[in-house]
């Protein structure tokens, strides 16, 4: 596709639209400014987690809160790379799931931290996903830090605070468009 073809220029309406630019500026922040992220945007962030998609609508995922920096600061070894976010986050989310109540656990999750990435965004707020499935030592230290009992699998961490750092917002220009087929690969 060329970037004058539709999902460049298409006209939409003011709701997706705003979607659309969201999405543009939501980038993965790891720097983050000292300011405490307030209990009403970690509340607004969770709402929407709590409406993202589930198969079946099980449900599996749990969510827990940690704004002890203390504790965030203690997450930060948790894996050699793409962890020391939480050097400087103010609060942070560990998704963690039962794969007991629902055989989409992990699709589940990740919806759910795509809805809290989105959610910082819109609040004015730097986020950054931390993978820790399949990682046993990040597991363990997350679970050690939290409190998460054993049944249950750690999914991800997402950090959260106020940026600072600034990085440019996606170009829709310079999309990977060549990625999407219809009707046949």
């Amino acid at each position: 596709m060329q970037k004058n073809d539709y999902f460049c220029r298409v006209k939409i309406g003011k709701i997706m639209d705003s979607f659309l630019e969201l999405c543009r500026h939501r980038r993965s922040i790891r720097r983050y400014s000292s300011q405490p992220v307030e209990r009403e945007k970690i509340d607004y962030m969770l709402r929407c987690a709590l409406m993202s998609p589930s198969g079946k609508r099980r449900n599996p995922w749990e969510f827990v809160v940690v704004t002890d920096t203390d504790k965030i600061r203690a997450m930060a070894p948790c894996k050699e790379y793409g962890s020391g976010m939480f050097e400087t986050a103010m609060a942070a989310i560990v998704i963690a799931v039962d794969s007991a109540i629902a055989d989409t656990w992990q699709c589940d999750g990740a919806i759910s931290a795509e809805h809290l990435l989105l959610a910082a965004e819109e609040q004015g707020l730097g986020a950054c996903w931390c993978h820790i499935y399949g990682r046993e030592e990040a597991e363990n230290l997350i679970r050690e830090i939290t409190g998460i009992p054993a049944n249950l699998h750690v999914l991800c961490v997402i950090s959260f605070g106020y940026k600072d750092e600034e990085r440019k917002n996606y170009d829709l220009d310079k999309l990977l468009y060549n990625k999407v087929h219809y009707e046949r690969y």
